[in-house]
């Protein structure tokens, strides 16, 4: 690349003043300490990578039913409110800002990861076609149970407590976890939401869990510091809709009144082709009042012809920063990229995790 690049230039995102456009994306690793708590590891990592404009943190699950991988953090229990904090002192301490991805796996977990007697819980008893990572290593799902009407709003009430929890740990703000696969998303898609309540059947109905999540989440503590992520066209986690575009549309029309401060959008399949199926994006992001994030298979020329063009605000890159800790200076200088361990991506230590050298 050759500067100078709108990927550099700074940016407002709601409330969060960001220095540039380069975000990092939502990366499970696998590496919480016992109860799901950061460690110092992740303090290390995290700040490695301050120099993104944006930080959003790996998936981290608001309550026990919601962990469906091992080792994950969670943002539900005071040691992991004190465990965060030392990831966002270490971050804002070398210049980076950084969200919280609040998550709930929904169907997509396994009875080894839940509080003893439980099941993974659906909009629909259905099982996924997909699997998970348990101490053995790869495993396929458990079968779930369709959750009560009655069981919904303690769900949407953990969501805005996790909320408040990630500001306590110093957080700048949320970002909702509304996509591949999991429990938002699997409210959403007519594959995976076959109820016949209030919470299924037409587009209203399916976008009411992410209206009602959205609505908790901003009144905590400000839409001006929520981010949603979706994935409109992504089959991650065997969820599909058979009428993407109305769908989206819909949802995101009914999130205007909250003013969020971000969507973060995956184009195409996660960690895969960007195979759009015919998606719309642009219009979808023409709908959007706030700061728009594009994610999946960009490089730093894309990345840079993508803002150029204004189709998106920024560009959010993964396994990139899994390797590349400085990505934002190596894309600046069209530097060589490390190459990831792929064998390091999932659990472990500092192997693979805060080992990659940076350029100097």
């Amino acid at each position: 690349m050759t500067a100078p690049s709108p990927l550099f230039d700074p940016i407002s995102v709601g409330a969060l003043r960001l220095a540039n456009r380069i975000a990092m994306a939502p990366l499970t690793r696998n590496r919480a300490a016992d109860g799901n708590v950061p460690t110092d590891l992740h303090a290390t990592y995290y700040a490695q990578r301050a120099s993104a404009g944006l930080i959003i943190s790996e998936a981290t699950q608001i309550s026990p039913l919601g962990q469906g991988y091992l080792r994950t953090p969670g943002i539900h229990s005071p040691e992991q409110v004190a465990g965060w904090r030392k990831v966002t002192d270490a971050v804002h301490a070398a210049g980076g800002c950084m969200v919280l991805q609040l998550w709930h796996v929904g169907r997509v977990s396994h009875l080894s990861l839940l509080p003893e007697g439980e099941v993974p819980v659906a909009p629909s008893a259905i099982r996924a076609d997909t699997k998970t990572f348990i101490e053995s290593g790869f495993a396929d799902v458990s079968e779930p149970r369709a959750l009560r009407l009655d069981e919904i709003p303690a769900i949407v009430e953990d969501y805005r407590r996790a909320a408040r929890n990630a500001m306590d740990a110093g957080f700048d703000g949320v970002e909702i976890h509304g996509a591949n696969g999991y429990l938002i998303d699997q409210f959403l898609k007519d594959s995976s939401n076959r109820r016949e309540d209030e919470y299924g059947g037409s587009i209203e109905n399916r976008t009411r869990f992410l209206y009602e999540v959205a609505q908790a989440v901003t009144s905590e503590i400000g839409g001006d510091r929520t981010g949603l992520r979706l994935s409109p066209v992504s089959p991650a986690n065997d969820a599909y809709d058979s009428d993407p575009q109305a769908l989206f549309g819909r949802a995101v029309e009914r999130l205007a009144p909250f003013g969020l401060a971000y969507i973060h959008v995956i184009e195409g399949a996660t960690q895969g082709p960007r195979d759009l199926k015919g998606f719309d994006f642009l219009a979808l992001r023409k709908s959007f009042a706030g700061a728009w994030i594009a994610n999946n298979g960009y490089d730093g020329a894309m990345a840079a012809a993508a803002i150029e063009s204004g189709a998106t605000d920024m560009v959010a890159f993964g396994r990139a920063f899994i390797a590349n800790p400085d990505l934002p200076r190596r894309l600046r200088e069209g530097a060589p990229l490390n190459e990831p361990d792929r064998d390091t991506f999932y659990g472990g230590g500092a192997e693979g995790y805060t080992d990659y050298p940076a350029l100097d």
